[in-house]
């Protein structure tokens, strides 16, 4: 029998309720919008927030409307607490933006759709960025793609917490298909030899540069 708090992330107060819609690479549908404005209303939720990931939390629900909200939303629940893929950001990128050199947004979504339901070791961050700028986070997330002219570069292990942590370069001027493949090895690689727990930038710290390289077959 399905958990009818599948996606309920209990509060500070014990008694309400939060849950973050799935809206990749922070792209929402007119109605989708429709459909959260509604429900926001038809429920009253107190508190609808726009998290650092794109996403959109509504917050402040009792248990018994839970279940009602995802039917009345008709949206996948983006995973907030599991050890898994939590989300992949994104810039603009080259489809709208005047610096964009790579199709982030496309990129991102792609990336995604790879690996969303992935078990990990702890939950995982990915950023894309269009160009250096790097406006899409992409050093600072656990994995992180950063668009060039010359192509890919791909990075691993950073961290925007309290302890922030630049991510390691782990190959640069890639092509789109060379880097995707290059993240299926790292997450997998990561998968196999992380703790349980141990977010990305601990992990690098713990196994080192050159063994992840090796790991994936670059060194």
């Amino acid at each position: 029998m399905k958990n009818p708090l599948d996606g309920a992330i209990l509060q500070r107060d014990k008694k309400t309720y939060a849950i973050v819609p799935r809206t990749p690479v922070g792209i929402v549908t007119p109605r989708q919008l429709r459909a959260l404005a509604a429900v926001v209303e038809r429920y009253e939720v107190p508190v609808v927030k726009i998290t650092s990931g794109q996403r959109m939390t509504l917050v402040g629900m009792e248990e018994d409307a839970i279940p009602k909200i995802w039917a009345d939303l008709e949206m996948e629940i983006g995973r907030a607490t599991e050890l898994c893929l939590h989300y992949v950001q994104a810039c603009p990128g080259n489809q709208v933006c005047k610096f964009g050199l790579r199709d982030s947004l496309g990129f991102g979504m792609e990336l995604e759709e790879e690996f969303l339901g992935m078990d990990l070791p702890a939950k995982v961050k990915i950023g894309v960025s269009g160009c250096p700028l790097c406006c899409g986070e992409s050093r600072v997330r656990d994995l992180g793609l950063i668009g060039k002219k010359s192509g890919w570069t791909v990075v691993m292990g950073g961290n925007a917490g309290n302890r922030v942590r630049e991510a390691d370069v782990i190959a640069e001027d890639l092509t789109r298909e060379e880097a995707k493949a290059l993240v299926r090895r790292l997450m997998e690689f990561y998968r196999e030899n992380g703790n349980k727990r141990e977010r990305t930038a601990k992990f690098m710290d713990r196994v080192g540069l050159d063994t992840v390289k090796a790991g994936v077959g670059l060194e």
